[in-house]
């Protein structure tokens, strides 16, 4: 068990809390204790109306003890046979399988769902945006946030935190923003820089890096669509991935009311993955149907509501109704919707409708293409200020640590600054939806560079105050990239299929088409294919190696349907945009084969033309073409396909393609798109691989990457100790270490002073100190060696230092 003492030193290990208060813990304090202490009532002093006053307790002093069940009057009271004493006073007694649930739930810390009351309080979110008037501002901090910030501090008599320092303000800007640790010499060159403004633009510079920016997001947007690169749904058909989609939306840094209509009426297949949910095999409840699945992802990702209790009955902690869950899920439904309670058909046809008719609705009797439209526009209306509300309190809270509303997916639960909440949300719609300048903006303010609130192991955070931003676990992504970035470990081939890189006018310049126009026999000199022809295309070929990027463009006059090494990569229709197709998934060393179904349209003989290009590049360097060309071959006969795979294919009488003469047409959508979309792929030539694109592994699973089967808004800010223990022990870590030790071990400055100040200076942004630098020389010994190397960058990188963003 390597190093497993500097592992328990940097974490806290809760247990996971197993009891689910709105399920198992309200209804048990309804039937029983509610009569007289819910609501209004509150007998003998006492009432559990909410949390903070089921926490003050009654007469005769406080009714629980938080992680003291033995201890908390409640139990004795549900456990007393004293007539005069026993709770409840008066009916049947509290079954013993349930007083043992109110045990756990008070030793695990008497878990309430944010914002839940047993009267709802009067509090109702606004749906309009409002720009709130900001305060003056104080000691020249002119950032709006801080403007906020300063008054609600000085308004309770609290301190503003005090800043950090230029090191402390470049890892965690660095990991928040493009989630990488800043080199050595980034680091040099920013310490070096006097001018007052470097922070600003050290912000502006990071938020221009798109690919590193996009590839550090794509986890938050991952986890938040529920997208991923394998696992359920993926191999029966059952479920599609929109990874093309999000990245090419993220790199282009595409405004976010687009970004939501494009989800939620998508214009193509790509970004249809989200709406169409999970297809399970076999049979479902009524609440994991796709319908309900749309409503219940529609409404967390977006508005910021948990739908899941309305979605089997009225919920039980908000004001959510079933007939509300099967309304917007009814929008999506192409066939009648039976509204289930409880997994019980109630006989009723759900009506599709959205949730705040305050401004529009929906037409029922429109089809159901159109009504995504509608709920589109809906949910992107100027008068919608719900959107913009629950998105920036997801920002505000990645990079905080605590949301403005808290937990985030609770949006009807009161705010603890409704100003600093509006204002990022009215700012963010008045410059276009764009992500970036709110990201921009909240970490240029003084309140984001301030030193981190520290948090006592048993704080109880209900009743939040702001204190400043708060330490923040990495997550699983963000730790394997620095493991990668201090190793050199990060994989060749990665598993997203996307189109990895952003255009860059100046290199598509440089690239040269190679492709040409091809087709079967039917198209040679004196023939015009006929209307309806279908015909299959085929070219062989051997990589060296695996490739590292790999990227073509595809188009057919009139379609085609693209399969590499049996598995179906691409298909399109309409010759007149080009399809930029991630290669790199699919081939592999060795021997490759694309095939492609190629079929004519129109209504009598007409042209016909087949056109790819692509550009294969090894981690060394090497750039292979493979383009339509003479080499390729045909045949007329058509394979059968099964879920995206080809079925069997047995054709003898392959024959050379004719090379067809480009019609001007063509040739025009060939000069107008080619060079940039293969310009894009080679954009990411040469960088490393990131962990946000690739599957999961054990390494990212026990730090918690979730399952995306469902939908992830936060993830937790603690390890486990079993998650503890497989980190220390687990054979990705050790290999990647291993690695790294091998690589720095031949560094022609490889002298054991040198090596740990680089170390550390790399994992951490700063030199070791002087008891470090003792102890790491004592480890490395005054001849390094690969084991020794080891053992030093297994204890960097267990400590909490590198662990979290500070």
């Amino acid at each position: 068990m390597r190093l497993l003492p500097f592992l328990l030193l940097s974490i806290s290990l809760p247990a996971a809390a197993a009891v689910d208060f709105s399920h198992q813990i309200v209804p048990i304090l309804r039937e029983h204790c509610a009569e007289c202490h819910a609501g209004d009532k509150k007998k003998g002093g006492f009432s559990f109306n909410d949390r903070a006053s089921l926490m003050e307790g009654g007469e005769d002093g406080p009714a629980v003890v938080s992680g003291k069940s033995a201890e908390s009057e409640l139990i004795k009271a549900i456990l007393s046979t004293d007539p005069d004493e026993q709770m409840p006073p008066k009916g049947k007694r509290v079954p013993a399988e349930q007083v043992a649930l109110l045990r756990q739930w008070i030793d695990e810390g008497l878990a309430w769902e944010e914002g839940f009351a047993f009267k709802k309080p009067a509090y109702e979110p606004p749906l309009q945006p409002r720009m709130p008037a900001l305060p003056a501002a104080v000691d020249g901090r002119t950032n709006p946030i801080d403007r906020i910030l300063d008054a609600y501090l000085a308004s309770k008599k609290l301190p503003r935190p005090a800043a950090i320092d230029d090191a402390t303000f470049m890892r965690r800007v660095h990991l928040d923003l493009i989630g990488l640790l800043p080199t050595p010499q980034e680091q040099e060159a920013f310490a070096q820089d006097k001018a007052t403004d470097k922070r600003t633009r050290l912000i502006e510079s990071l938020l221009q890096r798109d690919i590193d920016y996009t590839e550090h997001w794509l986890t938050f947007w991952n986890d938040l669509l529920r997208n991923d690169y394998g696992g359920t749904g993926f191999i029966t058909g059952g479920r599609k991935q929109i990874s093309n989609w999000l990245y090419q939306a993220l790199v282009t840094n595409m405004p976010f009311d687009q970004f939501v209509r494009e989800l939620i009426a998508p214009p193509n297949d790509e970004s249809r993955g989200f709406i169409d949910g999970i297809k399970w095999r076999g049979d479902v409840s009524a609440g994991q149907t796709v319908e309900i699945q749309f409503a219940q992802s529609v409404g967390q990702s977006f508005l910021g509501i948990n739908m899941k209790c309305a979605s089997c009955h009225d919920s039980f902690i908000d004001r959510w109704k079933l007939s509300e869950a099967y309304g917007l899920a009814a929008i999506y439904s192409t066939r009648p919707l039976e509204v289930n309670r409880c997994d019980k058909p109630t006989g009723q046809k759900a009506v599709p409708s959205w949730l705040f008719p305050e401004i529009g609705q929906v037409d029922p009797q429109a089809p159901p293409a159109e009504r995504l439209k509608q709920l589109a526009a809906l949910m992107t209306h100027p008068r919608n200020g719900r959107v913009p509300r629950t998105l920036v309190n997801r920002l505000w809270q990645r990079l905080v640590g605590r949301g403005i509303v808290h937990p985030v997916d609770a949006m009807q639960t009161e705010p603890w600054s409704a100003d600093l909440l509006d204002y990022l949300a009215a700012d963010f719609a008045q410059h276009g939806y764009d992500l970036k300048h709110t990201l921009g903006l909240i970490a240029s303010s003084q309140a984001y560079q301030s030193h981190a609130e520290v948090l006592a192991k048993d704080t109880d955070d209900h009743g939040y105050t702001y204190a400043g931003p708060r330490v923040r676990r990495l997550t699983a992504e963000q730790f394997v990239d620095a493991i990668w970035q201090i190793t050199g470990a990060a994989p060749v081939k990665m598993d997203a299929g996307v189109l990895r890189g952003k255009v860059d006018p100046k290199l598509a310049q440089q690239i040269k088409i190679s492709g040409q126009w091809i087709w079967g026999h039917s198209a040679s000199p004196g023939s015009t294919p006929p209307a309806g022809e279908a015909i299959t295309l085929r070219k062989t070929f051997t990589l060296d190696e695996d490739p590292a990027s790999a990227s073509a463009v595809v188009t057919c006059d009139n379609g085609y349907t693209l399969f590499i090494n049996n598995r179906r990569i691409s298909a399109g229709d309409d010759w007149t945009k080009m399809a930029a197709v991630p290669l790199q998934t699919a081939l592999k060393k060795g021997a490759n084969t694309l095939l492609v179904v190629a079929t004519n349209a129109g209504k009598g003989p007409n042209a016909a033309g087949f056109f790819f290009d692509a550009r294969v590049r090894s981690a060394s360097g090497k750039e292979t073409t493979i383009s339509s060309d003479a080499t390729w071959e045909w045949t007329a006969k058509v394979p059968a396909t099964k879920e995206g795979r080809l079925g069997a294919f047995d054709a003898k009488d392959w024959k050379p393609v004719v090379v067809v003469k480009a019609l001007p047409v063509w040739e025009k959508t060939i000069q107008a798109q080619a060079p940039a979309l293969l310009a894009q792929g080679a954009a990411a030539s040469g960088r490393m691989v990131r962990a946000a694109l690739m599957k999961s592994d054990f390494l990212m699973r026990t730090l918690g990457r979730p399952n995306r089967d469902q939908i992830v808004t936060t993830r937790p800010n603690d390890l486990t100790t079993l998650e503890a223990i497989d980190l220390a022990n687990g054979s990705v870590l050790s290999a990647a270490i291993a690695k790294g030790a091998q690589r720095l071990l031949q560094s022609p400055a490889a002298t054991p002073q040198a090596l740990i100040v680089g170390i550390y200076q790399q994992a951490l942004s700063r030199p070791p100190t002087a008891a470090e630098l003792a102890t790491a020389q004592e480890i490395l010994g005054d001849k390094p060696t690969a084991q020794s190397l080891e053992d030093l960058l297994w204890a960097v990188c267990m400590l909490p230092e590198f662990q979290t963003v500070r």
